[in-house]
């Protein structure tokens, strides 16, 4: 299969590149610093902007897939999560809506058109929850700046259904991986023996292992009945506490010292949210489809990622 990513740099997309690789596929990444991927040798690095087709539209024609997963980070670049200041804020959408609308219009330009394409997204378009219901792929969006961020987002690629191109949007919860991401952020508290649950822990958290969020990805871009929205999550979600007291327990280390929400909100400002609120999300469409995780419950998860030799 010719398979075109877009982020193919980020921690998901490098994952899924190297999930990719050993079946042979031929991948081509849309990179904005092509000098500086540092990607294997057997993937094509295209150079792109992030905003238009220009240049590049032509790398989508007769392309069996397209993965897009551009965006910049919600929490920001750094060890710490960054405030949301206007002008962040508005990169944080512009960044999605732009490399979007530039997608679709690559699409719209091929003369034959990819057989699918698999549409970046997140379980913040239910908007931030302080209840237990769970919400399945059929619950409404939200209504805070997350959901609407999201909700923009996966309509800038609507367009390309009615081109005849499968779409499916996958709508990812929190990735666990050692190799960055929130999850080193998350753990360095208890790492200093300072571990504990955010406010009153009973947040959930929607979480996912590196590898299901890939496996999941390519599940998408080659099974024919996958359409739509699907969340990629594990089936059985946490709330904070419980994340507290597994995590201190995989790491030996003391799990009961607690961050006042004030502070937190203080400190965080409106993007506190992502630590203080959540989403109960359940992956029914994939199970229903017969997608299988390799983990399913938090603790292994955690000990693969932290404890694997």
């Amino acid at each position: 299969m010719h398979i075109v990513i877009t982020g193919g740099t980020g921690l998901i997309g490098r994952a899924l590149i190297d999930y990719l690789l050993p079946a042979r596929h031929d991948i081509t990444v849309l990179s904005r610093r092509p000098e500086r991927a540092a990607l294997p040798d057997d993937v094509t690095v295209v150079g792109w902007d992030g905003v238009s087709a220009e240049g590049w539209a032509h790398v989508v024609d007769g392309a069996d897939a397209v993965i897009n997963l551009a965006g910049e980070s919600i929490a920001g670049a750094g060890a710490l999560p960054a405030r949301w200041t206007p002008a962040r804020k508005r990169r944080i959408l512009e960044s999605r809506l732009n490399a979007t609308n530039a997608v679709a219009t690559a699409i719209a330009r091929a003369r034959n058109k990819p057989r699918m394409l698999v549409q970046g997204s997140a379980v913040g378009y239910y908007g931030a929850q302080r209840d237990d219901t769970p919400l399945d792929e059929t619950a409404p969006p939200g209504r805070d700046f997350l959901a609407d961020v999201v909700t923009q987002w996966e309509a800038a690629s609507a367009t390309v259904e009615a081109m005849g191109v499968r779409r499916a949007i996958a709508r990812t919860g929190l990735v666990l991986s050692a190799e960055g991401g929130s999850l080193p952020p998350m753990l360095l508290p208890f790492k200093l023996f300072l571990g504990g649950p955010l406010g009153d822990g009973r947040q959930w958290l929607p979480w996912i292992h590196i590898r299901d969020e890939v496996r999941a990805l390519a599940f998408l871009m080659t099974e024919p009945r996958a359409s739509g929205p699907f969340n990629l999550v594990a089936p059985n979600p946490v709330t904070n506490r419980d994340f507290a007291s597994i995590a201190g327990r995989v790491l030996r280390r003391p799990a009961f010292l607690s961050a006042p929400a004030p502070i937190l909100r203080l400190a965080l400002g409106e993007m506190a949210t992502l630590l203080l609120d959540g989403q109960r999300a359940l992956p029914r469409r994939l199970l229903d489809l017969g997608f299988r995780f390799d983990f399913p419950e938090l603790e292994p998860a955690l000990r693969d990622l932290l404890l694997r030799k």
